[in-house]
């Protein structure tokens, strides 16, 4: 290959490049809350994948995002062996799904989850959910939604 194609392959290369970065920087900051509250275990794992590539796109300095989990929802941060112990049919938080929540948790995303499914599904914050505190249980997973939504936030429901 000649010189002169190659600085051609090479610019139009860094040309890209400087255009998604560009992009990247374009959505400015952002406040986003996703709801979940199915317990679909692949379209838990596609609301993670989209939650990952929202990151990507916006940058986790730019962005407050915050998941809201109730009803069926919780099932995600349900440990597998702790089902049978709740009133909640699955437990989708896998190794698989353990590791994706934290990686997010890492870049900033915050878990919120219903207290009124806590104690209407019996499931025990300590024992059965993963990666979970006290400071992650709001009193109502729908008026989160709501207090979010008036402070600003985007409301996505992937």
């Amino acid at each position: 290959m000649n010189t002169g194609r190659m600085s051609k392959i090479l610019m139009s290369f860094i040309g890209m490049l400087v255009v998604s970065v560009a992009m990247a920087g374009s959505y400015g900051k952002q406040k986003v809350v996703y709801h979940i509250n199915y317990d679909n275990p692949k379209t838990q794992a596609g609301a993670l994948r989209n939650i990952q590539n929202h990151i990507n796109a916006v940058g986790a300095e730019n962005l407050e995002l915050k998941v809201v989990l109730h009803g069926k929802g919780v099932s995600l941060l349900l440990e597998p062996d702790a089902a049978m112990e709740t009133k909640l049919a699955l437990g989708n938080a896998t190794d698989e799904i353990q590791a994706k929540i934290s990686g997010l948790k890492e870049q900033g995303v915050g878990f919120h989850v219903c207290a009124n499914t806590l104690k209407g599904k019996k499931v025990i914050l300590t024992e059965h959910l993963y990666d979970t505190s006290d400071s992650d249980v709001v009193p109502s997973g729908v008026a989160e939604l709501a207090k979010l939504q008036a402070e600003g936030y985007t409301y996505i429901k992937p």
